[in-house]
C-alpha cells in the first residue's frame, strides 16, 4: 500500500518545467538531422535559380509539423516497437523451433515494411507518372498500388527470414549476395529489352531503398542480436549485419517478378485485359517512338489583340525586343543602313515573380481531411505490427507458462509511434512533398525554357544559364551536394560509424566511413541527376556500377562485405527518401522527353556501397604492409 506522506503533488507548470529539457533535446536532435537538407533546397532554388519559394507558409508549418512527427515516432520506437522487438528476439530462438523463428521473422519483416513511413511516398507517387508513355508503370502506382506495398513487404519479410537463418547455418554475407545480385542484373537485363518493362526499372531498384528505414533497421537489428546471443555468438558487434542488405535487394525482385506478371497477363491501362477506371488516348507503343519536343515559349507571343492596337496606334505599351534577320549592312554618312532585313518584335518575357502563385498557403489543401487520412494510414501501419508484436510475445510467454506483463512504458511508446506517424505523414503532404516537387521542377530552368513549378497563366522563363550544358552541369553537381550533407546529417550513420570503427578495433575510422558513405550517396545522386538531365537509360549506369560491386565483393573480405552493403541502408532515411523521391519526379516531368524520376534513390544506394567496399580493400592493403 502505498504511503500518502511520499505523494508529491505537482502542478502542471512544475511537470513541464522538468519534462521540457528532455522534449526540448529530443526535438532538436530531428532539427539537426533535417536543417541541411531543407535550408539547402531552399538555398539553392531562391539563390542559383533565382525562384521564389511557393507556399512558403504551408511548407514551413508541414516542416515544423514533419520534425514533431519524427520526435514522437523515434521516442515511440525507442519505448514501445524497440523493447518489443529486443525482447522477442532475445526469447524466441531459446524457446521456439527454427521453423517458428522464421515465420516470425517473415511476418515481421512484412508488417515492418507497412510500418515504414517512406513506404507512404510510393502510394502517391504514381500522380505525376504519364500513363501515355509508361502505361504500365503507371498501373502498378495507381491500379495496383496495394499489390506493389504488398509485394515489398513480402520481399522484405522473405530477406529477414533468410538473414535470420543465416545465422542459424552460419552463412557467409558474401556468398549470399554474389548469387542474388547476379540474379538482379540478369532480371534487369531482361526487363530492359521489353520497353513496357524498361519504364518499371527505376521504380523496381528505388523499392529497395524505400524498405530500409527507421522501422525495419532497428527491429531487425533487434531480431538478430537476440538470436546470436542464444546461438552463442558472442561478438555481437556484428549481429544483424547482412539483413538490411537482403531487405534491400529482395524487394527489387519481388517487384520486377510482379511487373512481369501484369506484362504477360496484359492488365495494365491500354492493354487488352485492362479493367481500371483510367484511360489514356495514346498508347505506349506510340509514345517511344513520339518523344515530346521542347515546349514553346508563349510568353514571348503576342496575341491577336496586341498585333491590332500596334497596326492601328504603332504602340504597344508593353516591352519588346527587336530582331532583324537577313538583308544587308552598309556604312552610310557614319551611319550603319539595313537593307531588306525582316523586321521580328517578340514580347520581352514576364519577370519571374510576376509568374508565381503569391498565395503563401495551397488553398487546394484540406488540412482536417488530410490529418483524417493520415491517421488512418497510420493505425493500418502501427496497429497490425504491435498486435503482432505482441501476440508473439504473448504466445511464447504462455508456451513457457509465464505472463504477459506490457509495461506502461510500452504502451506509451506505441501510443507515441502511432501519433509520431499521423504527424509525419501530415507534414509530408504540406511540407516536404511540395517542396523537394517544387525544386525538382524548377531544376530544369538551369538549362530549359519552362514553366516554373507554381506559375499561374502558363508563362515561361528562359534558361537560366546561356550554355545548356553549363546548366545541366550545375545542376548535377547541387546533387552531389545535396547527397553529400544529407547524408552526413543521418543519424543512423553516426550509429553505423561507432560500429564499424569498433568491429574493425580502429582499422576503419568512424569518420572516413561517414565521408566515404556520404562521397558514395552524393557520387550516385548526382549521377541520377545526370541519367535525367541528358536523358539517358538506367540499365547504363546501373549495371555497371553493379557488375564492379560483384568484383569488390568477391575480393573483400567477410567483415568489410557485411557493414559495407549495410552501408547503404543508413542512407535512405526518413527525410532523405520523400525528399529525394518527389524531386527526382518533378525533374523527370519537367524535362520535356523524359517520362519519370526514378532512379535516383537506386543510384544513392550504390554509390556508398563502391566507396565504403573501396575504401576499405585501401585499408586491408595499408595494415597488411605495416
Amino acid at each position: 500500500m502505498k504511503n500518502p506522506a511520499l505523494q508529491i503533488e505537482l502542478s502542471l507548470s512544475e511537470k513541464l518545467s522538468i519534462l521540457w529539457p528532455y522534449i526540448a533535446d529530443n526535438f532538436l536532435s530531428q532539427v539537426k538531422s533535417i536543417w541541411f537538407i531543407v535550408f539547402y533546397l531552399a538555398i539553392f532554388q531562391v539563390l542559383v535559380l533565382g525562384l521564389p519559394i511557393v507556399y512558403t507558409t504551408m511548407i514551413s508549418v508541414g516542416i515544423f509539423i514533419v520534425v514533431l512527427g519524427l520526435m514522437f515516432f523515434m521516442e515511440g520506437l525507442r519505448l514501445g516497437l524497440m523493447p518489443l522487438g529486443e525482447t522477442i528476439g532475445a526469447i524466441l530462438p531459446r524457446n521456439t523451433p527454427l521453423w517458428g523463428v522464421l515465420l516470425f521473422s517473415f511476418v515481421m519483416g512484412v508488417g515492418a515494411t507497412f510500418a515504414e513511413p517512406a513506404i507512404a511516398v510510393l502510394r502517391s507517387a504514381g500522380a505525376g507518372v504519364r500513363a501515355e508513355q509508361t502505361p504500365l508503370l503507371f498501373s502498378l502506382l495507381n491500379d495496383f498500388t496495394g499489390e506493389l506495398v504488398s509485394v515489398v513487404g513480402i520481399g522484405v519479410g522473405f530477406a529477414v527470414l533468410l538473414g535470420v537463418l543465416r545465422f542459424y547455418r552460419n552463412w557467409s554475407l558474401k556468398l549470399l549476395v554474389l548469387p542474388i545480385v547476379a540474379l538482379l542484373v540478369a532480371l534487369t537485363l531482361l526487363a530492359n529489352t521489353i520497353p513496357q518493362l524498361q519504364a518499371v526499372l527505376g521504380l523496381a531498384w528505388d523499392c529497395g531503398a524505400v524498405t530500409t528505414g527507421p522501422v525495419t533497421v532497428p527491429l531487425v537489428l533487434a531480431l538478430g542480436i537476440g538470436v546470436c546471443r542464444i546461438l552463442g555468438d558472442g561478438d555481437t558487434s556484428n549481429a544483424g549485419f547482412g539483413i538490411v542488405t537482403l531487405a534491400s535487394l529482395f524487394p527489387i525482385i519481388a517487384v520486377l517478378l510482379l511487373s512481369f506478371y501484369h506484362y504477360f497477363n496484359d492488365d495494365y491501362i491500354g492493354a487488352e485485359n485492362y479493367t481500371g477506371e483510367f484511360k489514356i488516348e495514346t498508347l505506349a507503343s506510340t509514345a517511344k517512338s513520339e518523344q515530346p519536343t521542347m515546349r514553346l515559349n508563349t510568353n514571348t507571343l503576342f496575341s491577336e489583340e496586341e498585333y491590332l492596337r500596334y497596326t492601328d496606334s504603332g504602340d504597344l505599351g508593353i516591352e519588346y525586343e527587336v530582331e532583324y534577320r537577313g538583308g544587308s549592312q552598309q556604312l552610310v554618312d557614319g551611319e550603319i543602313v539595313i537593307t531588306n532585313a525582316q523586321i521580328v518584335l517578340t514580347k520581352t518575357p514576364s519577370p519571374i515573380p510576376a509568374l508565381m502563385s503569391k498565395d503563401t498557403w495551397n488553398p487546394a489543401v484540406e488540412i482536417a481531411k488530410d490529418l483524417q487520412s493520415s491517421l488512418m494510414a497510420s493505425i493500418r501501419a502501427i496497429v497490425p505490427l504491435c498486435i503482432f508484436l505482441l501476440a508473439s510475445l504473448w504466445l511464447i510467454l504462455l508456451l513457457n507458462k509465464e505472463k504477459l506483463k506490457v509495461a506502461m512504458e510500452i504502451k506509451i511508446g506505441i501510443a507515441f509511434a502511432l501519433i509520431g506517424m499521423t504527424l509525419f505523414m501530415l507534414g509530408l503532404s504540406l511540407g516536404l512533398t511540395p517542396l523537394g516537387s517544387q525544386l525538382g521542377g524548377n531544376i530544369p530552368t538551369a538549362f530549359a525554357s519552362l514553366t516554373p513549378w507554381g506559375a499561374e497563366g502558363g508563362g515561361f522563363v528562359p534558361p537560366k544559364f546561356d550554355s545548356e550544358v553549363t546548366g545541366k552541369i550545375i545542376a548535377i553537381i547541387f546533387g552531389f551536394f545535396l547527397g553529400y550533407g544529407a547524408t552526413l546529417a543521418e543519424p543512423a550513420l553516426n550509429a553505423l560509424g561507432n560500429t564499424v570503427e569498433k568491429v574493425t578495433v580502429g582499422a576503419f575510422k568512424k569518420r572516413l566511413l561517414m565521408h566515404s558513405v556520404a562521397f558514395g550517396v552524393g557520387m550516385g545522386i548526382a549521377t541520377g541527376v545526370t541519367k535525367i538531365a541528358f536523358n539517358l537509360p538506367l540499365i547504363n549506369l546501373l549495371i555497371p556500377p553493379y557488375l564492379l560491386l560483384l568484383l569488390l565483393t568477391w575480393w573483400s573480405s567477410e567483415e568489410f562485405v557485411n557493414f559495407g552493403w549495410d552501408s547503404a541502408g543508413v542512407t535512405t532515411g526518413p527525410i532523405t527518401v520523400p525528399l529525394v523521391l518527389a524531386m527526382g519526379l518533378g525533374v523527370g516531368a519537367a524535362v520535356p522527353g523524359v517520362s519519370d524520376g526514378f532512379g535516383i534513390l537506386a543510384l544513392a544506394s550504390v554509390g556508398p556501397i563502391i566507396t565504403v567496399l573501396s575504401v576499405g580493400l585501401i585499408v586491408a592493403r595499408i595494415n597488411r604492409d605495416q
